[in-house]
């Protein structure tokens, strides 16, 4: 059988860990949860301890269906936020997640900066990524970041306990609001000129090259021969575009899970002069993606779910009980302020437009029917997104034919279903393979295992909803005030 692939994900509410033999068919695959944490209203943490164990537990379940030697390891995470550390691996404090919002003011900090230095960064200001998150904690915990070697990303975090070095690579670190875009390196003018001590950040390496040797101890933990090559790997985002095999510069693809993006990739970074959107590094040199981010799409149909003592059976019961445009009953789901377009911390959630007449059925379809216009209106602040005649469909969020259907219908594009949940840890396994240099049986292209084609009546009814929908996301914040946006 030769050497096979590990694949490690971290991400918001679970890790995923996946098996990948050298022809690239997946082997093993299992997933462990998350406990998030929300101390005060607007924060967001995690223990990067929970992060390790729910790591071990998922390696294990995997390898536990796959009984094969493993001759790579490759890691991916989460987005944004922070985790402080020592130089052993030791997390000083929670980690702040990227759903964080107590940097608000911090922006302040950045917009202060001279226009040529903050111009390097390419990106619109969000008080859930590293820079602003550290000059917070410069101000509100100055003891505990004194004491910090390291602040890190969370796969970045997870590879220093793997390893007992750090380092990160640029398509986590230009998700930090301290990376020049252009340079692809780490943006000192940036980091000095908020206070920072440069020294936090860590080497930067390459996705796909190898990071170090699996150390003894953590070897033990997982069940794996110590020395294992581990690849430095990617950001979550990253990671999943080299999962699902997509390339080509100006293909689309959608990405449905805890959060949602909209994702195309680019020979050159071209960041948006609006900064509607994002630009990041991809794991494949050369090339950046943008981004059009939704901060929250299935952690919102949970917070329903958990708000009205529901079960996803019920809920997709519901949904589809009631009729198109649910009688008239929106739902904004900014419940942590909205990405895309708006770039808006200060945008809130709510339900819109709700009378005596409508009944549970109505509430829960307009839940779903929020979530899907929140993607479709970041998805038009793309402008590859007008350009294409289909975009290519992922993540853990998107099985279900009726919800699937439905994002279709408010897209208004034909959908094609990538074959496989887990790309992002899939994307890391074979990360791993190249640091490794372990060969791969070749992918053309992305594969897809189903159509969707959009319902033309459908769509033009929900075409009108979508207006009032943004009618009402509009009245739920500043929603594009410049105070979000470099």
């Amino acid at each position: 059988m030769g050497s096979c692939l590990l694949g490690i994900d971290i991400g918001t509410a679970s890790t995923k860990a996946v098996v990948l033999d050298q022809s690239g068919a997946q082997l093993g695959a299992a997933s462990a949860p998350i406990r998030l944490s929300e101390p005060r209203p607007g924060w967001s943490e995690s223990d990067p301890e929970d992060w390790w164990q729910s790591a071990v537990a998922a390696v294990k379940g995997a390898l536990g269906a796959a009984q094969v030697p493993i001759g790579a390891i490759g890691l991916s995470g989460q987005m944004h936020g922070v985790v402080l550390s020592r130089s052993d691996g030791e997390a000083l404090r929670p980690a702040m997640l990227s759903l964080d919002q107590r940097a608000q003011e911090d922006l302040a900090a950045y917009r202060a900066l001279p226009r040529e230095t903050l111009s390097v960064l390419g990106n619109p200001l969000v008080p859930g990524m590293a820079g602003p998150l550290l000059h917070w904690l410069a101000s509100h915990e100055p003891d505990v970041l004194r004491g910090a070697a390291w602040a890190l990303q969370p796969k970045d975090w997870l590879r220093l306990r793997l390893l007992g070095e750090a380092g990160s690579e640029p398509t986590d670190a230009s998700g930090t609001l301290l990376f020049d875009l252009a340079a692809n390196t780490w943006a000192l003018t940036v980091v000095t000129g908020l206070g920072l001590r440069p020294s936090l950040l860590a080497p930067l390496g390459e996705p796909g090259a190898l990071a170090g040797p699996l150390s003894k101890g953590a070897a033990a933990l997982l069940g794996l021969p110590a020395g294992t090559p581990v690849a430095f790997g990617a950001s979550d985002t990253a990671a999943s575009l080299v999962g699902t095999g997509l390339s080509d510069a100006g293909a689309v693809q959608v990405t449905v899970g805890s959060a949602a993006q909209v994702v195309t990739l680019r020979n050159a970074p071209h960041p948006d002069p609006e900064r509607r959107y994002h630009v990041f590094a991809a794991a494949n040199g050369g090339q950046w993606y943008a981004l059009a981010a939704v901060q929250i799409a299935g952690v919102a149909l949970s917070w329903v779910l958990k708000t009205f003592r529901s079960t996803w059976e019920e809920a997709y019961q519901l949904f589809g009980a009631a009729p198109a445009g649910a009688r008239g009953a929106l739902f904004v789901p900014h419940l942590t302020g909205a990405r895309s377009p708006a770039m808006d911390s200060s945008a809130r959630a709510g339900f819109f437009g709700l009378e005596l007449a409508h009944d549970r059925a109505d509430v829960f379809r307009s839940v779903f029917e929020g979530v899907a216009f929140s993607i479709a209106e970041a998805a038009q602040s793309l402008p590859e997104f007008g350009q294409v005649p289909f975009a290519y469909l992922a993540g853990g969020g998107t099985l279900h034919g009726a919800w699937r259907q439905l994002l279709c219908d408010v897209l208004g594009k034909t959908l094609l279903v990538v074959d496989d949940p887990n790309a992002s840890a899939r994307g890391a396994a074979l990360l791993g393979a190249r640091a490794a240099g372990i060969p791969v049986g070749p992918r053309d292209g992305v594969r897809w295992t189903k159509r969707v084609e959009p319902d033309p009546s459908a769509h033009e009814r929900l075409a009108a909803t979508f207006e009032r929908w943004k009618r009402a996301a509009r009245s739920s914040g500043s929603y594009g005030g410049v105070g979000d946006m470099s």
